[in-house]
C-alpha cells in the first residue's frame, strides 16, 4: 500500500493509560531496542545476537526504505514496545495475495521488568487503531511464527484470521509462519476492538474492496466430469451397502469371475466386485454399467446416476412416500460435496495420503502436531463408511458449505451470547469451577481477560448486570438462521444478549458440530447445536441432556482410570467437562417435545493435544478408512511407512482399540459408540499405541442392571446378552473392521483370513488374561452368528429421525443374522461368504 504522510506522534487512550506511537530514532533508541531483542522472551525475532551498533544499523535501514517504518510505543510516557509497518506486496511477495489497503505489521512488547496485567492487550489495541486509522490500512497483515502461541492468542483477540501457513526467510532466519489478516470489521468485532468504528468513520471511510470477495454464485465443482465420478462412487457405495443390508441380492454373471448383475424394473446394472466376510462388497465404480431394453432399438446404455438408482430401487427400499424427497435431497447434497471434495483433491488443495503422512512424520511441537492432526481431519472424503446419504446438511447454502463443511478445513469463530442465569444452567465436572472454566485474571479459560472485559462492558452498555448471565457459544450459522429469527423474542427481551465473536478460531470436525480450537490447540473442543438436517437427524443439542453430561463423563472417566487393564493398554476418554444450556424460550413450554428445544446448548470437551508425549501423533480412527483421489489408502500408507510387519501393526491397533472395548463390555457392561470419528488414535512411528474415546455423554450406555449413581442413571439401557454383544458385533466388527479388512485385503497388505484370525486372537487373549470375567458373562463374542443390525434401513425408514434416542434398542432394524468371522472352529474357506 502507499505510505501516508509521515506521522510524528499518534495518541490514543486505553485501559492502562495514554499510549503514544512515534517514529523510531535509530541513534536514540538502538540501545533500548537491543536490550528488548536480547531478552529470551523475544526469541521469535531471531535477533538476540545483535549488538547495539547492529540494531542501530537495522533501524536506520528501515528508515531509509520508502515502504517500511519502525515506531516506538510508550504507555504513559514509558517506552514499552516497538512496532514495524511495511508493504506486504514487497516483503511477502509470492506467499500473500496482496489487496489494495493491506499493511503488514510486526510487534515487539518490551520484556517486563515488572509485569503489568493487560499490557499486551493494551499495546495490541493501540497498534491496531494506529494501523487502521493513521496508517490508512484496510487490512492488517501479520505472519508470526506458528510456534509462538502467545502472539497467536493475542492476534486472535484482535480479530486476526489465519489464512494459511507459509514458509518465510531462509537459513537461520527461516520460519513457518501463520499468515493472518484482520479487516476493520474483524478488529471492531473483536474483544480488543470494542468501540472501534467498523464502518471506517474517522479514517477516510475506507472499506474492503468488494472486487476481492469471492463470488458466492460460482460453483466450479458442478461439472460433468466431477459429477460423473461422484455418481459412480456413490452408486458403487449404494449397491455395496444396500446389498450388505440385504435389500436386494445381485446375481453372479455365470461367464465372468467377479461379475454381477442386478435386474430392476426395466433397468439392469452390471458391475465387477469382490466379496469378503460379513457380506462386505467392494465394487469397482468404473465397472458399473446401467442398461435398459428399448424394444426395437435394442439395449440402451444409460448414464450412471445414483439418484436414479434410488428411484429405481424404491420398491425395494420402501422409503415412505412423504420422506422420499427428503432422502433424495440428502443424497443430492452428498453428491455435490463428493464432487467438491474431488475437485479439491485433484487441484492439490487437499493433500494426498503421501502428503498427510509426510506432514505427520515431520511435525515437531504442539502446533505442528495439531496442524497435521487437522489436515487429516479435513482431508477425509468419505464421511460415514456405511451410510450412503451421509453429507446431507440440509440448511447449508453454497456459501455455508464453503465456510463450515469439515472437508473445507476453514476456520471460524464462535458467536457468544449472554444467557440469563434464571433460564440457563452451567453444569461442571467435579474438579471444575465457573471461574476456572470461563477464565479469570492470569487463569487460562475459554475466554481471555480481554473477552470477559469486553463482554461485561457490552452487557453494561445495554443496562444488564453481567453477574446475571452465563456465556453461551453458538455456531455462526445457528446465530444467523436460528437465534436471530426463531428466538427473536428472547433476544429482544434481553434473556439472550448477543456479544459478538470470540477470539479463538476453530475448525469443524467430521462430526460437523464439534469444533477443534486452532488458536489454542491445548484448549477444549466446543460442541454446539447446529440445526441442519444431516444423516437422519436434526443436529441439535439438548440442554436437558447437557445437564447430566459432566457427571456422566466423571463417572466413566473414574471407571476407566481406576481399571488396571485399561490403564495398561493406554485407553482413555476425553471428558466433557462443562455444558451450558438455555431453556427460557417458549418451545420449552409446549406440551410435546420438539426439535426447537435442542437449539441453544453447548459443551466443552478435553483436547487430546496435552496428552501427547514427544514423538506421538494424532489421527481420528476414521482416517484409517480414507482413500485419496489417486486411490491410496491412509492405513496402507501407515502400515508400509511404519516398517512393522502388517500383522504386528494390526495387533497393536487391536490391542489399543478392540481389547479395551471388549474389557469394558464384559467387565462393566459398558458400551461406547466406537465408530471412526469417536476414537482418537495416538501413533508413534506410524503404529497405533493407544486410543482415546470421545463423545461420552450422548453415546455411552450401561447395558445391565448394575448399580449406578442417580446423576448418571440416564445411560442405563439394559438388554439381553445377545444384544449386549452387538456393541462389538455391530459397532466394531460390522461398522469398522469390515471396512478396514476390505481395504487391507484389496491393497494386498493383509489377507482377510489373517485379519480376522488376529481379531479372534485379541478376544481369546482377553479371555486368557481375565478368565473370571468371561466365566461370569453370558456374552459370547466367538458365537457362530449374530443379528444383522442395519443402518441404512433406519435412515430409509425415517430420514428425519432414524432412532428414538430415549429407546434406541427398540428402534433397531434387523435383516436376519451374519456369520461371525471369528466364530470358533472357523477356517479361511468358511469365512468367505
Amino acid at each position: 500500500m502507499s505510505t501516508p504522510t509521515t506521522l510524528h506522534t499518534f495518541t490514543t487512550s486505553t485501559r492502562l493509560g495514554e499510549v503514544t506511537i512515534e517514529p523510531v530514532d535509530p541513534v536514540r533508541d538502538a540501545e533500548l531496542v537491543q536490550r528488548w531483542l536480547a531478552h529470551p522472551a523475544s526469541s521469535y525475532w531471531q535477533m538476540a545476537d545483535l549488538h547495539v551498533d547492529d540494531v542501530r544499523e537495522y533501524l536506520a535501514g528501515i528508515a531509509s526504505r520508502p515502504n517500511e517504518d519502525a515506531w516506538l510505543g510508550r504507555v504513559d510516557g514509558e517506552p514499552l514496545f516497538l512496532t514495524e509497518t511495511y508493504d506486504p506486496s514487497l516483503l511477502l511477495d509470492g506467499v500473500h495475495d496482496t489487496q489494495p489497503g493491506d499493511l503488514g505489521m510486526h510487534l515487539l512488547v518490551a520484556p517486563p521488568a515488572t509485569p503489568r496485567h493487560g499490557l499486551t492487550d493494551t499495546v495490541m489495541t493501540a497498534v491496531m487503531r494506529f494501523c487502521l486509522t493513521t496508517r490508512g490500512a484496510l487490512r492488517v497483515v501479520v505472519e508470526p511464527d506458528v510456534g509462538n502461541r502467545k502472539i497467536a492468542a493475542k492476534n486472535a483477540a484482535a480479530g486476526f484470521r489465519v489464512l494459511r501457513e507459509v514458509d518465510l526467510g531462509s537459513g537461520a532466519h527461516a520460519k513457518r509462519a501463520a499468515l493472518s489478516v484482520a479487516t476493520r470489521a474483524d478488529f471492531a468485532a473483536s474483544a480488543l476492538g470494542d468501540g472501534f468504528p467498523a464502518d471506517g468513520a474517522g479514517a477516510g471511510s475506507h472499506r474492503e474492496p468488494a472486487t476481492h470477495r469471492p463470488d458466492p454464485m460460482i460453483a466450479t465443482h458442478l461439472t460433468a466430469p466431477l459429477m460423473e465420478h461422484a455418481h459412480r462412487h456413490l452408486a458403487a457405495k449404494a449397491l455395496a451397502e444396500l446389498a450388505h443390508e440385504r435389500l436386494f441380492a445381485p446375481e453372479p454373471e455365470s461367464d465372468t469371475d467377479g461379475a454381477y448383475r442386478l435386474d430392476l424394473d426395466g433397468v439392469t446394472y452390471r458391475f465387477t466386485a469382490r466379496r469378503y466376510a460379513l457380506e462386505h462388497w467392494v465394487i469397482d465404480p468404473d465397472s458399473i454399467r446401467r442398461t435398459a431394453d428399448a424394444g426395437v432399438r435394442g439395449v440402451v446404455v444409460l448414464p450412471v446416476d445414483v439418484l436414479e438408482l434410488v428411484a429405481e430401487l424404491q420398491p425395494l427400499l420402501q422409503v415412505p412416500d412423504a420422506l422420499l424427497a427428503t432422502y433424495l435431497e440428502e443424497l443430492s447434497a452428498t453428491l455435490a460435496s463428493a464432487a467438491a471434495k474431488r475437485e479439491r483433491e485433484l487441484d492439490g488443495t487437499t493433500p494426498s495420503v503421501a502428503g498427510l503422512l509426510e506432514a505427520a512424520r515431520t511435525a515437531s511441537g504442539t502446533h505442528a502436531t495439531a496442524e497435521a492432526f487437522q489436515q487429516v481431519e479435513a482431508a477425509m472424503s468419505e464421511g460415514h463408511p456405511s451410510f450412503v446419504a451421509n453429507n446431507g446438511r440440509i440448511g447449508f447454502s453454497l456459501r455455508d458449505y464453503r465456510a463450515y463443511a469439515p472437508e473445507r478445513g476453514e476456520r471460524l469463530r464462535m458467536l457468544w451470547l449472554a444467557a440469563r442465569r434464571e433460564h440457563s444452567h452451567l453444569a461442571l465436572s467435579a474438579d471444575q469451577t465457573e471461574a476456572g472454566h470461563y477464565g479469570g485474571p492470569d487463569t487460562p479459560g475459554e475466554l481471555s481477560d480481554a473477552e470477559r472485559a469486553a463482554f461485561a462492558d457490552r452487557l453494561d452498555a445495554r443496562g444488564h448486570d453481567p453477574a446475571d448471565y452465563l456465556y453461551l457459544p453458538v455456531h455462526p450459522w445457528q446465530w444467523e438462521h436460528r437465534v436471530a429469527v426463531t428466538f427473536a423474542a428472547d433476544v429482544a427481551r434481553g434473556d439472550l444478549v448477543p456479544l459478538g465473536p470470540g477470539s479463538d478460531e476453530y475448525q469443524a470436525q467430521q462430526s460437523i458440530r464439534t469444533m477443534f480450537n486452532r488458536t489454542r490447540p491445548e484448549r477444549h473442543y466446543v460442541k454446539v447445536a447446529l440445526a441442519i438436517q444431516n444423516m437422519g437427524f436434526l443436529r441439535g443439542l439438548s440442554p436437558a441432556y447437557m445437564r447430566a453430561t459432566p457427571a456422566i463423563n466423571d463417572w466413566v472417566a473414574d471407571l476407566v482410570t481406576s481399571d488396571e487393564t485399561l490403564r495398561r493398554n493406554g485407553f482413555g476418554v476425553l471428558r466433557e467437562l462443562a455444558s451450558v444450556g438455555y431453556t427460557g424460550d417458549v418451545y420449552h413450554r409446549t406440551p410435546q417435545p420438539n426439535p426447537h428445544r435442542k437449539m441453544l446448548a453447548a459443551l466443552w470437551r478435553e483436547s487430546p493435544v496435552p496428552r501427547l508425549e514427544p514423538g506421538e501423533r494424532l489421527v481420528t480412527m476414521a482416517s484409517l478408512l480414507h482413500r485419496d483421489a489417486g486411490g491410496a489408502a491412509f492405513v496402507t500408507g501407515l502400515v508400509r511407512e511404519s516398517g512393522v510387519a502388517p500383522q504386528e501393526w494390526l495387533r497393536a491397533y487391536l490391542d489399543a482399540y478392540l481389547y479395551p472395548l471388549v474389557h469394558c463390555l464384559l467387565t462393566y457392561e459398558l458400551a461406547f459408540m466406537p465408530h471412526g470419528e469417536n476414537l482418537i488414535l495416538v501413533l508413534r512411528d506410524g503404529v497405533v499405541r493407544r486410543a482415546i474415546m470421545k463423545d461420552i455423554g450422548e453415546e455411552v450406555a450401561v447395558l445391565g442392571q448394575g448399580p449406578l449413581p442417580d446423576a448418571v442413571a440416564r445411560i442405563r439401557a439394559a438388554v439381553d446378552d445377545d444384544e449386549k454383544a452387538l456393541a462389538v458385533f455391530t459397532d466394531v466388527f460390522d461398522g469398522v473392521l469390515r471396512h478396514l479388512s476390505g481395504i487391507l485385503a484389496e491393497d494386498g497388505v493383509l489377507p482377510e483370513d489373517r485379519f480376522w484370525a488376529l481379531v479372534a486372537e485379541t478376544i481369546d487373549r482377553h479371555a486368557a488374561e481375565h478368565p473370571d470375567v468371561h466365566a461370569a458373562t453370558g456374552i459370547d463374542l466367538r458365537a457362530a452368528r449374530f443379528a444383522h443390525s442395519c443402518l441404512n434401513r433406519l435412515q430409509l425408514r425415517n430420514t428425519l429421525q432414524m432412532v428414538d434416542l430415549t429407546n434406541q434398542s427398540e428402534s433397531l432394524i434387523y435383516a436376519g443374522s451374519l456369520a461371525n468371522p471369528v466364530r470358533r472352529g472357523e477356517t479361511s474357506t468358511e469365512r468367505r461368504i
